[in-house]
């Protein structure tokens, strides 16, 4: 049975991989709270995340590491240098852990990195691709590309197997953040400004994504690769708003508004990204996925937002 070490266990994305995972393979995670791990889970602790992190023994007989932890979106920054902040977790950190499994002799790394790295909008019908050039806007984002940037160069000067993985937005059970904002207003019947918006959004159900995950761990193909996440159907603001209704039983209640009004208001309220992700267009193409792993999405739009938001 191969050895895996998946750090951010704890969190929304690691719990439903390692319940995707469990009985399949041998787990280990680091852990840096009282949170519980997972069952099934061998855990050990470590103090922070960056790159002074000590993983010495604890990457004897693994044979791939699935990185998941990251310092994500801040919605109340208080550091004085964020970007320096993402840096000295997602691109010292995971350097730290890429070098010890370098010197461990781990055969892979699988990085969950973010589609930020692409950039924030698409053109109609001009999805992103895995190969495009990259455009990261934000420091996340930036943070994200150049570690993907030192990952690659050190594979190329080791043994070590790097995938990348860049997701859109991931939706699941237990999802936090605008999606279940979202989801509390349409429970609560709050009349919504999202009918008739014409754009094309990616997600990624937490079904599929795992899916993808566990085809990198082992696929000869994937090495040294980069691939976009997505549920292969995109939907807009308004079908995603209408979807989760349906999902919890009670239909979103929306209307139409103009949108140079809500980004006027937008503008005016400091609210400019929120409405970017609601009217904007953010495609990704993943037949690159298809071709080379050959995996395709196993649960559709509409199942995923039934195991998602049902209750």
């Amino acid at each position: 049975m191969s050895r895996l070490l998946v750090s951010g266990a704890t969190g929304f994305v690691g719990r439903a991989l390692i319940s995707h995972l469990a009985g399949r393979y041998s787990l280990i995670a680091p852990h840096r709270s009282t949170t519980a791990l997972p069952p099934g889970v061998e855990g050990f602790f470590i103090e922070s995340l960056d790159g002074s992190t000590d993983w010495q023994g604890h990457l004897v007989g693994v044979d791939c590491v699935i990185h998941l932890a990251a310092r994500v979106h801040v919605m109340r920054e208080t550091h004085a240098d964020p970007l320096a902040a993402f840096r000295e977790v997602n691109v010292a950190g995971t350097l730290a852990l890429a070098r010890a499994a370098v010197v461990a002799g781990v055969r892979r790394f699988v990085y969950l990195s973010s589609i930020k790295v692409n950039g924030e909008e698409t053109n109609p019908g001009r999805p992103f691709c895995a190969d495009d050039p990259i455009a990261p806007e934000d420091h996340y984002g930036v943070s994200k590309a150049e570690a993907e940037t030192a990952l690659m160069a050190l594979a190329r000067n080791s043994g070590l197997e790097v995938v990348i993985i860049r997701p859109p937005l991931v939706y699941g059970r237990g999802v936090k953040g605008n999606l279940s904002s979202l989801q509390g207003a349409i429970s609560r019947g709050l009349p919504l400004p999202l009918a008739k918006i014409d754009n094309w959004r990616s997600l990624v159900g937490i079904d599929n994504l795992c899916s993808l995950i566990e085809t990198c761990i082992d696929h000869p193909a994937a090495a040294g690769q980069i691939f976009l996440a997505s549920d292969g159907e995109d939907i807009s603001t308004t079908r995603l708003a209408s979807e989760i209704g349906a999902a919890i039983g009670r239909p979103a209640r929306l209307f139409p508004l103009p949108q140079k009004l809500i980004c006027r208001s937008a503008y005016w309220t400091g609210k400019e990204n929120l409405v970017r992700r609601l009217y904007g267009n953010l495609q990704v193409d993943i037949d690159k996925n298809r071709r080379i792993l050959g995996w395709k999405p196993t649960v559709s739009v509409v199942e995923g937002f039934q195991r998602a938001f049902s209750r």
